[in-house]
């Protein structure tokens, strides 16, 4: 595989509205919008059931984290799927098996280690359709649009981050926390079946993927990592992944002890919903100022002082901060979840063409599993340092990993340094 040669750069920003007329991105922007609405209210609740029924905030960190671990391991064995497969049949079906997992932890009650391990076999499977899903947006905008529909695709992730807090405080003092999940399982429905009927029938050839048969003698699993390799071994491609894993990773291992540190200074119950809504509110503020108000150039020069801004206020974490200073804190360490929207056309330009879908997978997979990593981690050191210690730890790793990324992007040629 070779990386495609990389298109003049053009500084003209692009609009949502021009982003949102094509009719495949809009389709794949808002199921997916839906599907992340109910990933939130299956794992928050989940995450709440685990704690009510230990009492751990390992465990309950552990249930925030299932869905992501094992993430990587699926992009590894699984990933050359995204770029050989339809991806009708590929989106369409991971929505339907993630609706099936909650509607097994909605119906049957399974002890903690097997609820943990149904979440974690399902998301072996997650980087395959989210692959696919992120080739056909590539597929569908070009240039500056890109980057806006990740800007509007991280919008609309807070936003139903936002919707399944509300949604699932809700449901959870309405309905109960199994039937919540059961709301759950629906909106995974409604989205398989949205993709399943409106999203045309493409062959992998049709949407820039590579056609071919993943049967055979462990041929797929072969050819997946046989592609990560060549994708991990390009320096481009291997520095702008980790620029886009660990940041968020540390931010993970901070928000899943939310919980914990609401329970441990005796905040009023409910409010530790409050309190992990402060990150989401904060990205899609974020988002949208630095995508739609900013031109490309500057965003890619603001990559690591954003960064910075995503790890800082959380050192605060270690004075022990109330609910109106924490809730601050975390509004700010939202906001600079933006620095990603400055790596987006880099990265496109940097992959081959035979392997995007891989490589949005991988980018995804690894992602999800560093932040199934980073609650653990940091959930196992609060036994020692308290959960504003480890949160304000969580923090300062942040922080370095924005000086990681200066030592090769310096301010003001953040372009060509990358």
């Amino acid at each position: 595989m070779t990386p495609t040669a990389e298109p003049a750069q053009d500084s003209r920003p692009a609009t949502y509205r021009e982003v949102l007329s094509e009719p495949r991105f809009r389709l794949l922007f808002t199921t997916r919008t839906v599907a992340i609405t109910a990933g939130a209210l299956r794992i928050t609740t989940f995450s709440v059931l685990v704690f009510s029924a230990t009492g751990s905030a390992l465990l309950s960190a552990l249930a925030f984290g299932s869905g992501f671990l094992p993430q990587l391991f699926g992009s590894l064995l699984l990933g050359s799927l995204a770029d050989r497969l339809p991806p009708r049949a590929l989106i369409s079906g991971g929505y339907a098996l993630e609706c099936a997992a909650a509607l097994l932890l909605a119906l049957v009650r399974m002890p903690v280690a097997a609820s943990l391990g149904l979440v974690a076999l399902v998301a072996l499977a997650t980087p395959v359709f989210s692959g696919a899903s992120s080739r056909l947006v590539a597929q569908c905008l070009e240039g500056d649009a890109y980057v806006l529909g990740r800007s509007l695709n991280n919008i609309a992730a807070s936003g139903a981050q936002l919707s399944g807090l509300a949604l699932g405080g809700a449901a959870v003092a309405v309905l109960g926390p199994h039937r919540a999940l059961a709301v759950s399982a629906a909106l995974y429905s409604g989205c398989a079946l949205a993709v399943r009927i409106r999203l045309p029938r493409l062959r992998p050839e049709e949407s820039g993927g590579t056609p071919g048969s993943p049967r055979g003698d462990g041929g797929t699993v072969r050819a997946s990592l046989r592609g990560a390799g060549l994708l991990l071994r390009g320096h481009a491609v291997r520095r702008l992944t980790l620029a886009q894993w660990l940041p968020p990773a540390f931010v993970a291992g901070a928000e899943g002890l939310i919980v914990a540190y609401a329970g441990e200074h005796h905040f009023a119950p409910g409010w530790y919903a409050v309190l992990m809504g402060c990150l989401p509110v904060g990205m899609l503020v974020g988002d949208l100022l630095v995508g739609r108000l900013l031109r490309p150039p500057t965003r890619e020069r603001l990559v690591v002082p954003l960064a910075a801004l995503m790890g800082l206020p959380l050192v605060g974490f270690a004075a022990g901060p109330g609910v109106g200073l924490s809730s601050c804190l975390l509004l700010l360490c939202g906001f600079g979840f933006a620095y990603g929207l400055g790596l987006q056309r880099p990265f496109l330009n940097a992959l081959p063409p035979d392997g995007q879908g891989q490589a949005f997978g991988l980018l995804g997979s690894g992602s999800m599993t560093l932040q199934g990593v980073g609650p653990a981690c940091f959930g196992a050191m609060a036994a020692d340092l308290g959960t504003g210690g480890a949160i304000a730890l969580a923090g300062g790793a942040t922080a370095l990993a924005a000086c990681w990324i200066l030592t090769w992007q310096p301010p003001g040629s953040a372009r060509r340094a990358i």
